[in-house]
């Protein structure tokens, strides 16, 4: 099933964009782990719309509840299933052009995959409002994690042209990722962030959109999780990164540079540290043969700008089968990659932990 993921950890996210509700099942998730609420909420609030000028008008509480699993804040080790509410669908906004398919949505490839019994409102189950879900999962993982003494965090490493500072991937700090889920823009240097907003401004101001790139990393990884071939950590991270909507490509370490190097220039050295095995440099990510070196893992991940825009676009019409030109109403993100930047923590999270259980 596609909405269905992971072996020893298991999620399945349901619910469409303006269905009653949206919610996650979480099956395999470890028994006594004790569930720090207002962390979850707190992360969640962190994707959720704030009034903020790159994020959309539609505002939803994405208050979870937990239907079971979780017994007096302490994990049960049976499935864990959480609904959120959506509240404040406006699913007249789609009446007009539910045969129009917007270009740049699934709606067109929905509508044939499902042979026209797809939900068109905001998406339905395309949309980024199932990553509301997700990142429940994520924070719930996250919190597993962290007992392990492993950190996850991310910053807006690209947005429209304007690039951050990036992570120095030999010396991540716990310290670091913790103040970057702290700011309303999580990026390393504050005045790039200034930058991007300016950019997100004038893109919604001329009725278009701008993307960008996430860079995450996890540090207290051991060497060790992860398998060659197909259950590398490589693959387990992507199938997750490329369910989060509008997720175009993905990379570790050095990524595509990579094919413009010798391999002198790509490989790390290998040194003690502290008594452990570590690399000098970190251009390999964290992995190598899909396992985890015990360096710090680093990707990154590129996010596609919003489709739906505010301007004139040409589409065709389903039912005459004729070309049709489009005008989107509703309310959209003129930049999602702010608030991609907890769902891809969160599917990291999600898919280390699956990785932590199976070693």
């Amino acid at each position: 099933m596609s909405s269905i993921w992971g072996d020893r950890l298991k999620i399945s996210v349901f619910g469409e964009s303006h269905s009653e509700g949206i919610g996650v099942v979480i099956d395999g998730f470890p028994a006594g782990v004790e569930i720090n609420f207002k962390e979850v909420e707190r992360f969640m609030a962190r994707r959720a719309p704030a009034g903020q000028a790159y994020s959309t008008k539609r505002k939803e509480p994405d208050v979870p509840q937990v239907v079971s699993g979780i017994l007096n804040g302490v994990t049960c080790g049976t499935p864990i299933c959480c609904v959120i509410q959506n509240t404040d669908t406006r699913s007249k906004d789609y009446e007009n052009i539910a045969l129009k398919p917007r270009p740049g949505h699934a709606d067109y490839t929905g509508f044939v995959r499902y042979h026209g019994y797809n939900d068109p409102r905001g998406g339905g189950h395309f949309s980024g409002r199932l990553t509301a879900p997700l990142v429940f999962a994520g924070a719930l993982c996250k919190q597993y994690l962290a007992g392990k003494g492993i950190t996850v965090g991310a910053h807006i490493y690209e947005l429209g042209g304007v690039a951050d500072t990036p992570f120095d991937d030999t010396a991540i700090s716990s310290k670091l990722l913790r103040a970057l889920w702290k700011k309303p823009l999580p990026v390393n240097d504050d005045a790039k962030g200034e930058q991007m907003l300016a950019v997100i401004e004038q893109k919604r101001m001329e009725g278009d959109s701008v993307g960008g790139v996430v860079e995450c990393a996890a540090i207290g990884l051991p060497a060790g999780l992860g398998s060659p071939i197909f259950g590398s950590v490589e693959g387990e991270l992507s199938s997750l990164l490329f369910g989060i909507p509008a997720a175009k490509g993905v990379e570790f370490g050095a990524g595509f540079a990579a094919a413009r190097m010798t391999g002198s220039e790509h490989n790390d050295s290998f040194i003690i540290k502290d008594g452990a095995v570590k690399t000098k440099t970190n251009r390999h990510g964290g992995i190598l043969g899909g396992i985890t070196s015990g360096m710090p893992l680093v990707f990154r991940a590129a996010f596609k700008p919003t489709p739906s825009i505010s301007q004139e676009q040409q589409t065709v019409d389903l039912a005459e089968m004729k070309p049709a030109a489009i005008v989107i109403n509703g309310r959209h993100d003129p930049c999602v990659v702010p608030r991609a930047v907890p769902c891809v923590e969160a599917a990291a999270a999600v898919a280390l932990t699956n990785l932590y259980l199976q070693k």
